[in-house]
């Protein structure tokens, strides 16, 4: 097989991952491709742990600062943390190890908003980047990279970096070059110019990730694909969600507030986000676009069928069923969809101008609108915040959506006050349960108390929710935003006590 590697003066830089891995030392700040299980290294991590556990071993601390795009898989953030060799982490997680250890107090976790990672590692907020360690799916003969299936931070891991390790996976799809737009004008204040993307579709950059050949210091061949994740098929509860969503769009439509073919969709990760892609497909809409994050196997489904006509993000995230079938029309999806740097994907005024629609989970909202994307009980954080709050703020129309109960009915989604704050009352307009939807938008704080309990609480919930709030209507230090503030996070402490929210 013709080697990816076709630039002979990186291909001299061809060595084993273990040789590679000795190149990062104690104390270094590591950045690192990969966002939502795409496009990660995959050799490189797991020779560098093994080199941890020998240093462990033999009584020698050994601990890096590891930054990525967003999730990795267990052959990064996994290995590298039951070896107990990250000392921090950002700017997002999903590894059960990692974030158990998180949890436990043993890893310092920055959680950071993905579109502002780039913008802090320019301004040195995070120190010097030592080490890049970037997956890439091929090297030209001139030395410029092909992406794999991620960029997330990987231009500013490769400009900012003193020394970089590239992976080059011949088991990416070849298909993959073209795909992408690296854009390379943006800069610090007060130097900024405007960022010339109409459009979700529009390539405004280049193909390639540009690396400097002096810095590039190990080059490592490799093999292995993504981890895959199947998603269930949608539930009874995600369809419900779904289908008030649709029909809320179609309110939208007639009310004149969106055009017939909706806004840019800004669509989370998980299976309620792809029942709902499902929902708007059944439901007749054409001629749709999307400007988001990732590509998962719902708006695939969407861009085959034509429904979706362009998809831009920054990563893929497939099942088994969903890489099949990007590799074998990945012409057509090359047609379709543009993968950019997560600076771009995530930029707030990109985001504004276009006029995103919004759709996100999350843990919890309380009765005002607040909502909990990252921690049960205010404390244990689950993954990170992600680059919902960058949609959130920005985009036309934010939507959270939630399953009304957890936990087998113990646990309500829907609560007096959050225990952890995201997103707060002023950046979220639509809540939506298996139960309803409430539109928040030009409502007080006690307007949208009483449509949140009316249309989304679960029947089981809803007493309490409105005995609580009768009450805090007569008896809060203040009639704004009432609350009882010995009983506002009273729900969770009982959840702790005894697994329940009950009353």
């Amino acid at each position: 097989m013709q080697t990816r590697i076709r630039c002979p003066r990186l291909a001299a830089k061809l060595m084993p991952a273990q040789q590679a891995a000795q190149l990062i030392g104690p104390g270094m700040t590591v950045g690192m491709s990969g966002f939502t299980g795409a496009g990660y290294p995959k050799a490189v991590p797991q020779a560098l742990a093994a080199q941890i556990q020998s240093a462990h071993d033999r009584g020698e601390a050994f601990g890096i600062r590891v930054l990525t795009g967003a999730s990795t898989a267990p052959e990064l953030d996994g290995v590298l943390a039951r070896t107990g060799g990250i000392d921090f982490r950002l700017p997002y997680q999903s590894d059960p190890e990692l974030r158990a250890r998180i949890n436990h107090g043993q890893i310092e976790y920055m959680d950071i908003h993905l579109g502002h990672v780039a913008q802090y590692a320019w301004s040195g907020f995070f120190g010097d980047i030592d080490v890049a360690v970037i997956e890439v799916a091929g090297v030209l003969p001139d030395g410029r990279l092909i992406p794999s299936t991620s960029v997330g931070n990987n231009k500013t891991w490769l400009d900012l970096a003193a020394k970089v390790v590239l992976e080059v996976n011949r088991d990416q799809p070849a298909g993959l070059e073209g795909m992408h737009d690296i854009y390379y004008g943006t800069a610090l204040p007060p130097h900024r110019k405007p960022i010339p993307l109409l459009a979700p579709g529009d390539r405004i950059g280049e193909p390639y990730l540009r690396v400097d050949p002096d810095k590039v210091v190990a080059v490592v061949e490799t093999g292995g694909h993504d981890r895959l994740t199947p998603f269930a098929a949608p539930d009874d509860t995600s369809a419900r969600i779904a289908g008030h969503l649709v029909e809320f769009f179609r309110h939208e439509i007639a009310r004149g507030r969106m055009p017939g073919n909706l806004l840019p969709l800004q669509s989370g990760v998980g299976n309620i986000a792809n029942a709902v892609l499902l929902g708007l497909r059944e439901g007749g809409f054409e001629q749709l676009s999307a400007y988001t994050e990732v590509i998962q196997d719902g708006m695939l489904d969407l861009i085959r069928s034509g429904t979706i006509t362009t998809a831009s993000a920054t990563a893929l995230s497939l099942s088994p069923d969903g890489v099949a079938d990007f590799v074998e029309h990945i012409d057509t999806y090359r047609r379709r969809i543009v993968l950019r740097p997560q600076e771009i994907s995530n930029h707030a005024e990109l985001v504004r101008r276009l006029g995103c629609i919004a759709l996100n989970g999350m843990v919890e909202a309380d009765l005002y609108g607040n909502v909990n994307s990252t921690h049960v009980a205010g404390s244990r954080i689950i993954n990170g915040i992600g680059g919902s709050g960058d949609f959130a703020r920005n985009g036309f129309l934010s939507c959270f959506l939630t399953p009304s109960t957890a936990k087998h009915g113990q646990v309500s989604a829907l609560v007096p006050m959050v225990s952890h704050v995201d997103h707060t009352e002023h950046d979220v307009a639509v809540v939506v349960t298996e139960q309803g939807l409430a539109d928040l938008r030009g409502l007080s704080p006690k307007q949208r108390a009483r449509v949140i309990i009316e249309r989304c609480a679960h029947p089981d919930f809803k007493p309490q929710l409105e005995d609580y709030f009768q009450r805090a209507c007569r008896h809060s230090y203040g009639l704004q935003t009432p609350h009882l503030l010995p009983e506002a996070l009273s729900w969770h402490q009982r959840f702790l006590d005894t697994g329940s929210m009950r009353a």
